[in-house]
């Protein structure tokens, strides 16, 4: 059944607001996945703030060309799915792996991030980050560990000055008590 000129548009525009809202969108071929798998993973996506959906390939073709995205050649054809990362890429791309490495019927094909399109193992890179609480306490590690090598540094003459003045205080009180 053929659809509606008004229909394609509302489509195009269904998945144009998901492209204006999503960090990355990670291309997949679902072929072979049953329903029952489809809704455990989009289950799982939603648990880290990720969606999937099966999209008509010409109409969201259409819809990243008007977002300015382009895609290669040749992802987006046979049966396409994507992975929406609405938060955080790493563990929507974490979880589309992981889905794949049990359900063999899923395959990650790549992923459009910043404008920009990643292949299939730059999809696994990014799944291998650590999550974002750990990238933030490497950060704040690297940083305060040099700042606090500088205080001390900067502040150990005046140390050293305050211990010599206090020890030839001693000798003076020692001398006078004599």
């Amino acid at each position: 059944m053929a659809i509606s000129k008004e229909k394609k548009r509302e489509i195009v525009a269904d998945y144009a607001e998901r492209i204006s809202s999503t960090q990355a969108m990670i291309l997949t071929e679902y072929r072979g996945l049953t329903v029952a798998n489809i809704s455990e993973l989009r289950h799982r996506l939603r648990e880290v703030e990720g969606g999937f959906q099966v999209v008509k390939n010409t109409l969201f073709d259409r819809a990243l060309e008007e977002a300015g995205i382009p895609v290669p050649e040749g992802q987006l054809e046979g049966p396409v799915a994507v992975g929406y990362c609405f938060g955080e890429v790493p563990p929507v791309a974490k979880a589309l792996i992981d889905f794949a490495k049990v359900q063999a019927n899923l395959k990650v094909h790549g992923a459009i991030l910043g404008g920009e399109f990643l292949d299939a193992e730059g999809v696994k890179s990014l799944a291998d980050l650590p999550p974002r609480e750990v990238l933030l306490a490497q950060l704040v590690g690297a940083v305060q560990g040099p700042m606090s090598n500088l205080v001390t540094t900067i502040t150990a003459p005046m140390r050293e000055l305050v211990q010599v003045l206090q020890a030839r205080s001693e000798q003076n009180q020692e001398a006078a008590a004599a």
